[in-house]
């Protein structure tokens, strides 16, 4: 008689996130209308991975409203969104602002696309120059 046992064994979950970076081209401090662009994160989570979640942080500003590019000691306000309109500020949550949430995502140990939408609104008095912020992506499930 042959007995073959079977130990349980623990299956992770996993997920892995990147992004393209947000990039505005040219802002005019003297146009009239906000600077708007659009970017992509990028996700891919497993087969038994639910509950996603994706938030921002808010980079090199001390909140979310707004969020600061810099150049030296220039500050350029500027925010990024989860929607199109422009009305739900992409964080963590706090201060006002979302993650981005999907219960079940369909399309398991696939990438996924999520947009991510910016804007630089108009009139800011700055100096000429390349402006930049870093910010931390953390995908929770």
């Amino acid at each position: 008689m042959f007995w073959l046992w079977a130990t349980p064994t623990a299956v992770e979950a996993v997920c892995t996130i990147s992004s393209t970076a947000v990039a505005f081209g040219t802002y005019d401090p003297f146009g009239a209308a906000p600077l708007n662009t659009a970017g992509q994160i990028v996700y891919m989570c497993g087969n038994r991975d639910h509950n996603v979640s994706i938030s921002l942080s808010r980079g090199s500003a001390p909140s979310f409203q707004p969020r600061l590019m810099q150049n030296g000691n220039s500050s350029l306000q500027y925010n990024l969104y989860l929607d199109p309109a422009q009305t739900v500020i992409w964080g963590d949550g706090s201060g006002g602002t979302q993650t981005y949430f999907i219960k079940n995502p369909q399309g398991n140990n696939q990438e996924l696309s999520v947009p991510i939408y910016g804007s630089i609104p108009p009139g800011q008095n700055v100096t000429v120059g390349n402006y930049s912020d870093t910010l931390i992506l953390t995908i929770d499930f």
